[in-house]
């Protein structure tokens, strides 16, 4: 790495310690995605499930770095954030962040299930379009890697677990309601597991990748894949996942209470449903570097399952508000950073 003087090293301790205090919120903020089923539907005890998804959290992600690797290279132009000196480049990656900090607690203090992947990437493209123009964002790549998938996730969602959860309910018509209940109660125990390790696969790595885009502009010699895309640091994966490891054991009650109790009446069923379909989407989204929003997923496949009983068990003027937050949060966290942006570079 170059040799940086005080003022770059301050810059760069600046950005990993707003990266970490991101990580850590991202995690108690989407607790509420892996165990609000579980915890409602009284398969597991809120402390029991909070300990699960922390240590699946962090195990999954260490499983990837394709989503990383979109944040980092995928939305900005490398090659414009070169020509960047490096005080200018490292307020791109904070003003970011505290976009998308500011946005995560608010809608955290309001008990809303917003997303933290999209309020990251409203962040990046917001502090970007402030330093290098609008022709320094890759519209295409926020078209194609975020705009589809977050419109398409969350129909998909709610579609594939309502007819899971028909067929389901036609699976086991003839069943009594304690064996439904009994068989149910231990495979959510599985299916919140597989939502805890997915969301970690995904989640994690949007901290990985503004990470290593800062160690990028410092100049860190950093190795690239084949496309010339810089690899995550060892160091860097281990620290989002324990960052995020320790959030999620903080636990996000408000967002819990949401997810888990105000949207519709769960019952082990349907809880394996909804976590079973989100679990593997996300999944999917996160081996082909997608930074979907788990919040969303989990989101809509609640109110699919629900909807599979019939419409009127879903609260919609809850999930109207839910709704309604998914799309204001990129918007206004790349106006949040762009002003951040501009304010800092007036007065550093």
């Amino acid at each position: 790495m170059p040799e940086l003087d005080t003022y770059g090293w301050a810059l760069l301790l600046l950005v990993i310690v707003l990266a970490v205090a991101f990580d850590f919120i991202n995690g108690f903020h989407d607790t509420a995605n892996a165990i609000a089923t579980v915890v409602s539907t009284r398969v597991l005890s809120a402390g029991a499930a909070i300990a699960m998804s922390a240590s699946l959290n962090f195990v999954g992600a260490l499983t990837g770095q394709a989503v990383a690797k979109t944040i980092t290279a995928g939305l900005l132009d490398a090659s414009s954030m070169k020509t960047l000196d490096y005080g200018p480049a490292q307020l791109v990656v904070i003003s970011a962040l505290v976009g998308a900090i500011t946005w995560n607690l608010i809608t955290w203090y309001f008990g809303i299930p917003s997303s933290s992947s999209h309020a990251l990437i409203g962040g990046v493209v917001g502090g970007g379009a402030a330093a290098l123009g609008v022709g320094g964002v890759l519209w295409t790549g926020l078209l194609n890697k975020v705009v589809l998938p977050l419109v398409l996730s969350p129909l998909a969602g709610f579609i594939i677990s309502m007819l899971f959860m028909r067929f389901l309910l036609w699976a086991f018509a003839k069943a009594t309601p304690q064996r439904v209940g009994g068989t149910f109660r231990r495979m959510q125990v599985v299916s919140a597991a597989f939502m805890a390790f997915s969301h970690g696969s995904n989640d994690a790595q949007k901290t990985m990748g503004i990470i290593t885009l800062s160690l990028f502009s410092a100049g860190a010699p950093l190795t690239l894949d084949a496309s010339g895309v810089p690899n995550i640091p060892l160091w860097v994966i281990i620290v989002a996942a324990t960052a995020m490891a320790a959030g999620t054991a903080a636990g996000g009650w408000r967002i819990i209470h949401t997810m888990g109790q105000r949207l519709v009446h769960l019952e082990p069923i349907h809880g394996f449903a909804a976590e079973t379909t989100a679990a593997t989407i996300i999944e999917t989204a996160s081996r082909l570097g997608f930074p979907l929003s788990t919040t969303h997923v989990i989101s809509s496949c609640i109110l699919g399952v629900g909807a599979a009983r019939r419409l009127s068990a879903v609260r919609w003027g809850v999930a109207f508000n839910i709704i309604r937050a998914w799309f204001f949060t990129i918007p206004v966290c790349m106006g949040i950073a762009y002003v951040v942006y501009m304010l800092l570079n007036l007065v550093i």
